[in-house]
């Protein structure tokens, strides 16, 4: 494994660094904000501590890459595959156009997670987020599955106002207990078995990075939240 100290390297010194380094196994150490790590990363496993800046790993294309804490916005931006795992919690717009892969998050995420997420054909992109998720969740999402598992929610709705404005494509699963609060152009069911065995490798993944039992989570409420399309586009950004 290929080790080094970041600390205050320039954003585009580490990743060329990044880029050039001919072993796959890479540990990055103390980031401090940098930017595009790992941009379009093909056929590495990266480890890092510390907190890396935005976009962390945009255009992946097959990479996966551990984080040993916090990440900041638009985590994942426009990956094709390959995965990152985070530690902790993540800033806005996390999975922003992702088109492949998984990202699992331990925690929160903020704002607009998986907006403009998409999906062609077995090239399925998969958020699966262990908190709550802020405001705008799955914006105009075309595809894909975002998961939210509502840890420390106490089955209360762990999405912020607008959750799913403008979906029109994929689904989304919530954990809670009642109906979430949502727009008129998305519908949400209760989550039945069959949709549960669907997510079950997805929750599992989670568990075995961060622990916990997939069969407790799956044994909990769900909702599955999908287009309306009767009404594809109507009440987006109001509550009237």
């Amino acid at each position: 494994m290929k080790k080094l100290h970041v600390d205050l390297m320039h954003f585009k010194a580490l990743n060329d660094w990044v880029r050039d380094c001919e072993d796959s196994e890479i540990f990055l150490d103390n980031l401090i904000g940098q930017r595009y790590v790992a941009a379009g990363s093909q056929g590495k496993n990266i480890i890092i501590t510390g907190t890396p800046g935005n976009a962390l790993g945009c255009y992946l294309d097959g990479s996966s890459i551990l984080v040993n804490g916090n990440a900041q916005d638009a985590t994942g931006d426009t990956m094709n595959s390959g995965s990152i795992i985070i530690d902790g919690n993540c800033g806005d717009t996390t999975g922003y156009g992702m088109r492949g892969g998984m990202i699992l998050v331990r925690g929160d995420a903020g704002y607009r997670a998986g907006i403009h997420m998409k999906q062609y054909k077995d090239h399925i992109p998969v958020l699966v987020i262990g908190g709550k998720a802020g405001s705008f969740l799955g914006e105009y999402q075309a595809g894909g599955v975002i998961i939210v598992l509502g840890k420390g929610c106490d089955g209360k709705q762990p999405t912020g106002f607008f959750c799913g404005t403008g979906m029109h494509g994929g689904r989304m699963f919530l954990r809670c207990d009642e109906a979430p609060d949502i727009p008129i152009q998305v519908k949400a069911d209760v989550a039945t078995d069959e949709d549960k065995a669907s997510i079950r490798k997805f929750v599992e993944e989670y568990c075995d990075n961060f622990g916990g039992s997939a069969d407790d989570i799956l044994k909990e409420k769900f909702y599955v939240l999908t287009p309306n399309t009767h009404s594809p586009y109507e009440r987006m950004y109001t509550f009237n």
